[in-house]
């Protein structure tokens, strides 16, 4: 496929160079989400490393401020990046930079260079250990067999060590017969739990790829961000051991938004703001105001659960960030409230006629169930309640050895089929934030994913035979799945053929081949719409125009 990421980037950059922001209205219904309800209320007070300073650049809106905190200079303008901690327990950041004195400013970001830059903590602060390579924002992850990848706009750096040597390549992307949406840039990548990994690319669209440097392949339709009118770019992607999550940012509006999935194909927005500028306050409650933030990475533990976020921060207008001035960029660390260990007790399914629920909350380094939580405040059941200060109110607590087991009046859960996991939401014994997910058991987490490339028709004497393509991105092997096609006739769609399908092994790609009494005419153009019944009863469709040769 040719690479039109970097370009295509350039242009949109400069198509809206004059006008970087707008008002975004919210939701009514967003005013009375309780604390919790929004991704937004999970991002803590930053640390001090050192004193705060004003003998540095910045606009009056960022100073005084700690420059210890993530990665900045006078000499360099740093944007986008993320950290992996290593196993020599340091913590590695890749960051692309430009020279601040650069002639274009700002602008000067299509030059960018990868740097890998070290610290002995999350926070930091950075600094530069050594160059990686040309590229733009970089995100670095970590294959199956231990070695690392770096991926810039356009290609990636592989190396067996987080210190290098890199050696750089390119990305094979196969669309399937889709239209890539808005381009692939601004990729951002998870692994799964078999070595496989799943990624989403700027415009929102779902990519697999075996290992995470083979071929990816597509497998969405349409975008999975949130259907409002937003300029979207940057998203980020990450799992937990319980579900997959994504941040994107309407980076017009300067609001960003905050989903969950279970298999990483089918997205739930969530409520309120996952960010919004204003993010920036030390523990002493001083706020850094930077104008926008953008490029937003995770730093996760060993459950997969995001305990920092950093974000590329700039403390004016982009283009307003001149070569020799006083303005610029940087990567920021901002510590995020950890979601606790929970699991729903039991494997009933929960329903509206649920009297009682259990659940186990576990102990871990630092949180003490016992002490730790104000009971009073806990509310369980599907975020759309409990986001809202709804869900089940707990009746009953034990204790479990280090754990310990709450148990739920059953009214108000609000799980429907809708939710594939439960929410727990309360308050710390100190008043602080606390939340939980659990998956339910009643679900299936692993099953495959079956995706179609455009059927090809070829005219037979009577009829015609359709052959069509289909592979399984899963982590499980398929059972035996019925299939339908159907063309989109003036009056609706009219059911052509219809065949069973054997059970494909992840990955593993079949042709099969489906005979109709259909009559085609050639070079006729038709679109038709090909169903797949999946393990669960859900019905998934795809839609193609192919032309009868």
């Amino acid at each position: 496929m040719k690479k039109t990421g970097f370009l295509s980037l350039l242009l949109l950059c400069c198509n809206f160079l004059e006008a970087q922001i707008t008002d975004r209205s919210r939701p009514a219904a967003w005013n009375d989400l309780v604390n919790g309800g929004r991704f937004m209320d999970r991002f803590e007070a930053i640390p001090i490393m050192n004193k705060p300073t004003s003998d540095t650049w910045g606009g009056e809106n960022v100073l005084p401020r700690d420059t210890s905190n993530g990665i900045e200079d006078r000499v360099y303008s740093y944007w986008g990046g993320n950290i992996v901690r290593g196993d020599d327990g340091k913590y590695h950041l890749y960051v692309c930079r430009w020279r601040e004195d650069s002639p274009k400013g700002h602008m000067e970001w299509f030059h960018s260079i990868v740097v890998h830059a070290v610290a002995d903590n999350a926070i930091g602060p950075y600094k530069v250990m050594d160059i990686v390579g040309s590229g733009h924002n970089p995100e670095a992850f970590q294959l199956k067999d231990g070695s690392y990848v770096i991926y810039v706009i356009d290609g990636y750096y592989h190396s067996k060590s987080l210190n290098g040597p890199w050696e750089y390549n390119t990305f094979h992307f196969d669309a399937r017969d889709r239209p890539v949406i808005e381009g692939l840039s601004n990729l951002s990548f998870a692994r799964r739990e078999d070595g496989s990994f799943l990624m989403v690319c700027r415009g929102g669209g779902i990519w697999f790829s075996k290992d995470g440097i083979s071929s990816y392949n597509q497998v969405s339709d349409k975008s999975v961000y949130p259907p409002v009118d937003g300029r979207f770019e940057d998203p980020v992607i990450w799992k937990t051991n319980i579900q997959y999550h994504m941040i994107v940012n309407d980076w017009y509006g300067r609001i960003a938004y905050y989903l969950r999935s279970k298999d990483g194909v089918n997205w739930k927005v969530d409520t309120g703001e996952a960010y919004m500028p204003g993010l920036a306050i030390y523990e002493d409650g001083t706020k850094v105001d930077w104008f926008k933030y953008e490029r937003i990475k995770v730093l996760q533990d060993e459950l997969g659960r995001a305990y920092q976020a950093n974000f590329a921060v700039i403390d004016t207008l982009k283009h307003e960030d001149k070569p020799r001035d006083t303005h610029s960029s940087k990567n920021i660390s901002i510590p995020l409230i950890v979601g606790r260990q929970i699991e729903l007790l039991g494997k009933k399914k929960i329903t509206e006629r649920t009297k009682r629920i259990q659940l186990l909350i576990k102990a871990e380094e630092g949180f003490n169930p016992h002490t730790d939580i104000d009971l009073e405040s806990l509310r369980f059941g599907a975020s759309e309640a409990v986001n809202y200060g709804g869900g089940c109110v707990a009746v009953d607590s034990k204790m479990k050895g280090n754990d310990l087991i709450i148990t739920f009046n059953g009214k108000g859960n609000g799980l429907s089929a809708e939710n594939f996991v439960g929410k727990l939401l309360g308050k710390t014994s100190d008043g602080e934030l606390l939340f939980g997910y659990t998956r339910l058991p009643w679900i299936s987490y692993y099953e495959p994913i079956l995706s179609p490339k455009s059927p090809e028709i070829e005219q037979a004497s009577e009829g015609a035979d359709i052959q069509v393509e289909i592979q399984n991105f899963g982590q499980v092997t398929s059972s035996i799945i019925p299939i339908q096609i159907y063309v989109k006739e003036q009056n609706g769609y009219e059911k052509i053929a219809a065949a069973e399908l054997q059970g494909i092994e992840p990955f593993e790609k079949i042709k099969l081949r489906l005979f109709t009494k259909y009559e085609f005419v050639k070079g006729g153009i038709y679109t038709l719409k090909l169903g797949i019944e999946t393990e669960e009863s859900h019905f998934e469709e795809s839609e193609f125009e192919v032309k009868v040769e």
